[in-house]
């Protein structure tokens, strides 16, 4: 189980926040846990323990877990280190998922906030409010609702003639004129603890599905006596779950849009926000331009004047200011300012663009750190490597890192020209100043302003197509080139 359980406060009241995650998801037709299918940049659980450490920051917070346990357990831990887990080995119902979490805080007196682990678009501003309002009115219970255009699945909220809540009623359970009413139950909750507690021992399971519903209790404490109240939400989007794939993709969709708005208002250029994806969790400054097609994911930063796209993905990738990123797919790299990246390179983890530098078309690097204004242009690997400040790469370079068991490392020094196609065989060092002939493979150090060569020397062998390609068209173009011209000399005799 995740994290450890946090000990009351001696002589305060202690704020515990219930997490509904364990769900089976049935619809999604997925073995990955519901609430860690995966939302711009956090999981559906993800997003609402990151609003819940921003509104209520302090509190005690208990994830209730069912299917796939370990999984999700796993994931809130890395998410929310303080959060603990709870089992709730036989999914029966919310009421008694809550039940479950209560019964491993027997101590708690304060409000109890509890929440659905696929509630993504909650806001913390929203939440916090949430909780402000039912503590500062000491109610019974107060429920976040939501009135939307359709209304289709969801826990609907019955009031009286004067606007009173009277109960929740499921969609399942619900008589014709209940179904359509607009005003829905969002999933977020502030509960007295003491009432809380009294009404889940309370509740049945004489419903469609059999099971302990938590909605019950509104209408249990209306029952009882206790002041039950409604924070309708002036954003309905906030009360969107996922209960399939076609609404997850939708959920995205929308998350998308209200991203990219912020970011624009903010000053930075999106060109087509349609195409566009960027995580919560990335970041674009003012004055940077992200063209289509293009993905920024996990902690990506892009600084200002930086030109990112189109048909570019990157995880976990910062861009420098003023640099160029284009059909280039970058994870964990680090791009200089005035850097040039692209287009069709791969940017591995590990590599480090020095301000000014350039990785070109086909070019894939790998642990490599380039120094400033140095480049790689073409159709090359680097991996494993160091390249000093304004050298330059030869094209179909590859440095030999891997000799089957462990990784080398290649050294090119600063202002050094190499030549094309050529192959370093780590671990090997080319000094400051240093030349490479076109064609060698580099085994030896290469010292400082030396030139390397290594690599056969050249022979022609004359007449060789006239006699193994007689007849073809290269025979005929031969012969009628040296008609023309006079018989070249210097080559060696065919052997053989």
């Amino acid at each position: 189980m995740a994290g450890s359980l946090l000990a009351d406060v001696e002589g305060a009241r202690m704020r515990t926040v219930i997490v509904l995650a364990a769900g089976v998801g049935k619809r999604m037709k997925s073995d990955l846990p519901k609430v860690l299918h995966p939302v711009l940049g956090r999981t559906l659980v993800g997003h609402v323990l990151a609003a819940v450490d921003s509104a209520l920051p302090g509190s005690r917070v208990l994830v209730v877990i069912g299917r796939g346990a370990e999984r999700v357990a796993e994931h809130v831990a890395e998410q929310s280190p303080h959060a603990s887990t709870v089992l709730q080995a036989e999914q029966r119902g919310t009421g008694h998922a809550v039940r479950v979490a209560l019964d491993a805080v027997p101590d708690d007196d304060g409000a109890v906030v509890v929440l659905n682990g696929d509630l993504p678009m909650i806001s913390p501003e929203t939440l916090r409010a949430l909780v402000a309002g039912h503590e500062s009115a000491r109610a019974g219970v107060t429920l976040l609702t939501a009135e939307v255009a359709n209304p289709a699945g969801a826990g609907r909220i019955v009031r009286t003639a004067d606007g009173a809540v009277t109960r929740i009623v499921e969609q399942r359970d619900a008589s014709p004129a209940e179904l359509a009413i607009n005003e829905i139950n969002a999933g977020a909750y502030a509960f007295d603890a003491g009432a809380l507690r009294e009404m889940l021992g309370k509740i049945s399971t004489n419903n469609d599905q059999g099971e302990e519903y938590l909605t019950d209790v509104v209408g249990l404490m209306v029952a009882g006596g206790w002041p039950v109240r409604a924070h309708l939400t002036a954003d309905p989007d906030e009360a969107m779950g996922a209960n399939d794939r076609v609404e997850l993709a939708a959920l995205r969709a929308i998350m998308r849009d209200r991203v990219n708005a912020e970011l624009m208002r903010a000053g930075a250029g999106i060109v087509d926000p349609a195409t566009t994806w960027i995580d919560v969790t990335a970041h674009v400054a003012a004055d940077a331009v992200i063209e289509p097609n293009t993905h920024l994911r996990g902690a990506s930063r892009v600084e200002s004047g930086a030109v990112v796209g189109p048909d570019t993905s990157l995880i976990d990738t910062q861009v420098g200011a003023g640099a160029t990123v284009v059909r280039t797919h970058a994870d964990g790299a680090r791009i200089g300012p005035g850097a040039t990246v692209g287009p069709f390179a791969y940017l591995r983890p590990g590599t480090v663009l020095g301000a000014k530098a350039k990785v070109g078309t086909f070019v894939e690097t790998k642990n490599a750190e380039l120094g400033e204004g140095a480049k790689v242009p073409h159709l090359s690997y680097i991996g494993d490597a160091t390249i000093g400040e304004h050298s330059n790469v030869g094209a179909a370079t590859v440095t030999v890192n891997y000799d089957g068991v462990r990784k080398h490392h290649t050294v090119i020094g600063a202002h050094a020209r190499t030549g094309a196609d050529n192959m370093f065989v780590a671990p090997v060092e080319v000094g400051d100043g240093a030349y490479t002939a076109a064609g060698s493979v580099i085994v030896k150090d290469v010292p400082p302003g030396a030139l390397g060569v290594a690599r056969g020397q050249q022979r022609n062998i004359d007449g060789w197509v006239a006699r193994r390609r007689p007849g073809t068209a290269a025979a005929e173009a031969a012969e009628q080139a040296l008609t023309a011209s006079p018989e070249p000399g210097g080559s060696d005799e065919e052997q053989g």
